[in-house]
C-alpha cells in the first residue's frame, strides 16, 4: 500500500525562502556575533551538514534559541517576499485527493507557515512547528503518534541533511528535493529513499510506491 502520511519541511521544500535567507543572514550574524557569509562561502555551505555549517560560521550553540526566535520574527515580516514553489499547491492537493494525510514540521512558527502556504494550509492535518535545529526527530515522532500510524506508512520530504537524519532516527522513509538549501550531492550522499528533481515527482512516488513493511 502507498504511504498514508507525508511530513513536509517548509523552507526550501515547499516555499522558496533561500533568496530571503541570503539577503538576511549577515544581519543576523552581526546581531548574534557569528561569522558573516560571503558570496564565495555559499556553495561550500550547501554541501555541509548542519553541524558543519554551525562550526564554520562559529555560531555559539547557546545562542541558537534566540537566533531562531529572531529569524521567525524576520520571516513574519517578509511573508510577502516568500512564495510557494511552482507546482507545490497542485502536488499537495493531489496527495490529499489520494487519501494521504499531510503534516508540516518546520523551524518556523505556525503563524508564519500558514501565511506562506496560503490556501494550501487547509490541506494539512497536522502542524508541528518551531522545531529546534536538531529537534525534528521529536517532532516527527509526535506527528506519527498523533496520526496513529506505523512508521512504515510515513514518509518525510525535506531539503536538508538534517531532514534525512531525522527521518532515519525515527525509522520513517525520506525523500529529498534538489531545489532547496542543501546541494543535491550532499543529500544523495546520505542515500535518501527518494531524490526528487521536480515537484511533480513527489505525488507520483508517494501515491504509487508501496510503503515499507
Amino acid at each position: 500500500m502507498p504511504y498514508s502520511l507525508a511530513i513536509f519541511d517548509l523552507d526550501g521544500t515547499l516555499v522558496d525562502s533561500f533568496p530571503w535567507f541570503l539577503r538576511t543572514i549577515n544581519d543576523v550574524a552581526d546581531r548574534f556575533g557569528f561569522r558573516r557569509v560571503r558570496d564565495e562561502d555559499v556553495e561550500g555551505l550547501r554541501h555541509a551538514s548542519t553541524r558543519e555549517i554551525l562550526s564554520r560560521l562559529e555560531v555559539p550553540l547557546w545562542k541558537l534559541p534566540a537566533i531562531a526566535r529572531y529569524a521567525r520574527r524576520l520571516k513574519g515580516e517578509a511573508t510577502a517576499e516568500i512564495s510557494l514553489f511552482a507546482g507545490a499547491k497542485a502536488m499537495l492537493r493531489t496527495l490529499t485527493e489520494n487519501g494521504v494525510q499531510l503534516a508540516l514540521v518546520t523551524s518556523d512558527s505556525e503563524v508564519n507557515a500558514r501565511a506562506k502556504l496560503g490556501e494550501a494550509a487547509t490541506l494539512f492535518s497536522h502542524f508541528d512547528c518551531a522545531a529546534s535545529v536538531f529537534g525534528k526527530p521529536a517532532k516527527f515522532r509526535s506527528v506519527v503518534r498523533r496520526a496513529g500510524l506505523e512508521p512504515g506508512k510515513v514518509i518525510s520530504i525535506g531539503d536538508e541533511v538534517r531532514d534525512i537524519e531525522a527521518a532515519r532516527a525515527v525509522g520513517i522513509a525520506c525523500g529529498a528535493v534538489s531545489w532547496g538549501y542543501a546541494a543535491p550531492a550532499a543529500l544523495q550522499a546520505l542515500a535518501p529513499d527518494y531524490m526528487f528533481a521536480h515537484m511533480d515527482e513527489i505525488a507520483d512516488a508517494i501515491c504509487r510506491t508501496p510503503a515499507k513493511a
